[in-house]
């Protein structure tokens, strides 16, 4: 939702069974499976369908492995509402120039049901290392240009229907619908790669099945300067009924404005009211300020049932690649769209030859999972256990105040590893997280009893 949260990690960061990360360049090609047939005089075609993070990445992998790319995106100027902070390691591992960057955050404030606020990372935090925030008009723009660098042919088009081959082993090619400046047209290609949000088109046209959404609400508020200078390295996290039944609100900085939003699962009829509870918490600081923008969009909640099926792969929030707990998106959209499309030039000896679902299949989804399948498990248990009510918020809170717990959580999040941390301090933080949720059940008895 406000994609990239450290609520991802926190206070369970060193029992996640989440792989290292590496940064790779593009996978060598290797032998395809002799079952492959080669192309004669041509090279493979295939069509991304949406230019955000997770498509961009994946015309990117496929252009410069060889591929003929289209990359089509229906309105270039805009973006998805997202709190717009991404881990660290993006930087080196897409080469994200620092310029794009508009505020580096080396503090974030948690703040509980009852405005208890924590300090979570001003006093750990190495002199390199902050969350950055940026802008999702900025970071998508940046990414499009740089797969039109490699060699994806940009298409401003709105994409009316994807007709699939009638056999899912046939080699015949899929027709993408479109339409340009009101005029309908086609193109013929051999794969398809469906990166085009939570309403994916290309997601319905292979009967993906469904999935619960959220709804992320957010308002760009322009403030004072001097309102903005309390801002400038700063993001804050709100919890509490008030906000969010089942989520977080944030203010999150950007270049000259912040961004104020929630979001809900269970709660959708009711996010401007909880947008109302989000404003309120925050009207001190926000007084004075100026509504520029208001933006809301649909998160998914989990993983669609199908995320390959013949030749077309879902990457990003069509595939579902949204974590819960947390919401962060960016990194996970960027990176599955890239293991894509690397997966594609592989499996295709860099588009000499055809591929089948069996390729997708154990070259990108296999891989996926393996690497991400268990932690988007273990934050979907995190969710449960800490949104759930006000006491448990506030033990998640409580929580926060160690010092080793946020070490951990910085160190997971901003560089998507496994922190090996202290046996010693990692057994201690399970008992301490045991008694903090026993005391919390407790708490919340005594909420109910006297009708706190």
């Amino acid at each position: 939702m406000a994609s990239s949260s450290l609520l991802s990690q926190t206070t369970f960061s060193p029992f996640l069974t989440n792989k290292t990360h590496n940064n790779k360049s593009p996978r060598c090609i290797t032998t395809a499976s002799i079952t492959n047939p080669s192309l004669s005089g041509r090279k493979l075609r295939a069509a991304v369908i949406g230019g955000g993070p997770a498509g961009s990445s994946a015309a990117e992998a496929l252009a410069a492995g060889g591929i003929e790319t289209f990359l089509i995106e229906r309105s270039p100027s805009t973006a998805k509402p997202c709190g717009g902070a991404i881990p660290l390691c993006m930087l080196e591992e897409f080469s994200i120039p620092l310029h794009l960057i508009d505020r580096h955050v080396t503090q974030m404030k948690i703040i509980s049901p009852s405005n208890l606020t924590v300090d979570f990372g001003s006093k750990i935090l190495k002199p390199h290392e902050s969350i950055p925030m940026l802008r999702r008009e900025v970071l998508d723009s940046f990414l499009r240009t740089r797969a039109e660098s490699s060699g994806a042919q940009l298409i401003h088009a709105l994409v009316t229907d994807v007709q699939v081959p009638s056999s899912s082993t046939s080699t015949a090619p899929y027709v993408i619908h479109h339409t340009v400046n009101n005029s309908r047209k086609t193109l013929a290609v051999d794969v398809v790669i469906g990166a085009d949000g939570a309403n994916s088109r290309v997601a319905k046209s292979i009967r993906a099945g469904t999935y619960t959404c959220a709804i992320a609400f957010q308002e760009r508020i322009k403030l004072p300067d001097h309102k903005m200078e309390y801002y400038k390295d700063i993001a804050e996290m709100y919890v509490g009924n008030d906000v969010s039944p089942d989520f977080y609100g944030w203010v999150f900085p950007k270049c000259d404005h912040v961004a104020v939003g929630t979001g809900t699962v269970s709660g959708k009829q009711e996010i401007k009211a909880y947008q109302r509870g989000m404003r309120e918490r925050v009207k001190h600081k926000i007084k004075g300020g100026k509504v520029i923008k208001v933006e809301a969009h649909p998160i998914p909640e989990h993983p669609r049932p199908v995320r390959v099926s013949g030749r077309v792969a879902l990457v990003g929030d069509a595939a579902g690649y949204v974590t819960k707990c947390s919401g962060e998106g960016i990194y996970f959209a960027a990176k599955s769209g890239r293991m894509c499309g690397e997966a594609i030039v592989k499996a295709s000896e860099g588009g000499e030859r055809m591929i089948k679902e069996d390729d997708l299949k154990r070259e990108y989804l296999k891989e996926w999972d393996d690497k991400y399948k268990s932690t988007f498990r273990f934050l979907d248990m995190l969710q449960g256990v800490f949104y759930k009510n006000n006491a448990s918020r506030e033990a998640l809170v409580e929580l926060c105040r160690d010092e080793y717990v946020q070490r951990m959580t910085f160190d997971s999040y901003f560089y998507k590893t496994l922190a090996q941390g202290n046996a010693i301090e990692h057994v201690n933080l399970l008992f301490k997280t045991f008694g903090t949720l026993m005391r919390s059940n407790v708490l919340r008895k005594e909420m109910e009893t006297f009708k706190f």
